[in-house]
């Protein structure tokens, strides 16, 4: 297991700010939460507070219970990423954190705010078009959280790496919709294509209602079947070592899908989930390897 997160340097008022992140991703998204610990010591503030705005937009829709409100805290986001928000942000950690983040490591504010315009996608119940529409949506997103944390474990390296974040954000993104895809089916969503299911005979009505089995498992597999293509492109591109903990959490895709795979008829009704001790272990198989 990584180092604990307790050694790191910093003034009082960014340990309070870097503890605060790593708790809230500890409880909202375990998987970063872990590569934070496994990156290099003095990379863990910057990552934690990556990793906890990316945590904090996922979980607007929930929080505010209705598209306008959540449009008004994207804002809040792309107006403080922008330096144009008025109000202090000293009783947000995440926030305060992230701001330190973007500057320490010259962090891009465009993709920050092409990436809150791409997530009020979430915030409404419209089908995702195409499969362009998909990638699109998961390189606005998924790639970019990816490639954003790349630069700042080695900011060399990730200059070269734009590739190899792209296809990983895309498998990790569309595993993501496997494992929660009974979430989304009860709020309405869907992010599934629509060229995608009629391929599969499926319609966005149908897909939401899951009453044919037959029907769910061939959306589920049409959903591997793609998370697994973009997995395989991002296995054959070269993994400079120095950014090796950016990509920890993408390591879980393939175990997701042969999940999903072979527990299809279940995955539109209980989605696809890994035990805590099943992602250390993955963690740490996958630190170890040269």
């Amino acid at each position: 297991m990584a180092e604990t997160e307790n050694k790191v340097a910093l003034p009082a008022a960014e340990t309070d700010h870097y503890q605060h992140c790593l708790q809230f991703l500890r409880q909202s998204d375990f998987d970063r939460y872990l590569a934070v610990l496994y990156a290099p010591e003095d990379k863990r503030p910057a990552l934690a507070a990556l990793y906890a705005f990316n945590a904090e937009i996922a979980r607007i829709r929930d929080v505010a219970h209705d598209a306008l409100p959540g449009e008004v805290r994207l804002q809040w986001w792309r107006d403080l990423i922008n330096g144009t928000e008025h109000g202090a942000v000293t009783g947000n950690p995440v926030a305060a954190l992230l701001l330190q983040a973007i500057q320490d490591y010259q962090l891009p504010r465009s993709v920050f705010d092409a990436y809150c315009e791409a997530r009020i996608f979430d915030l409404y119940n419209d089908a995702m078009p195409s499969r362009n529409d998909l990638e699109g949506y998961c390189g606005e997103t998924a790639c970019a959280i990816l490639q954003m944390a790349a630069m700042i474990l080695d900011a060399d390296a990730a200059k070269s790496s734009a590739e190899l974040s792209g296809h990983a954000g895309v498998a990790q993104a569309v595993s993501g919709l496997l494992r929660l895809l009974p979430l989304h089916r009860r709020r309405g969503q869907v992010y599934v294509p629509e060229d995608m299911l009629q391929a599969v005979g499926v319609n966005a009505e149908q897909f939401i209602k899951g009453d044919d089995k037959q029907a769910m498992q061939r959306v589920v597999s049409v959903l591997t079947a793609l998370a697994r293509e973009h997995y395989a492109a991002f296995e054959k591109q070269p993994m400079p070592a120095s950014l090796k903990a950016a990509y920890l959490p993408v390591r879980l895709v393939p175990v997701v899908l042969k999940r999903a795979e072979n527990k299809a008829e279940q995955v539109a009704e209980q989605g696809v989930d890994l035990s805590q001790f099943r992602r250390q272990w993955i963690y740490l198989k996958s630190s170890l390897k040269a």
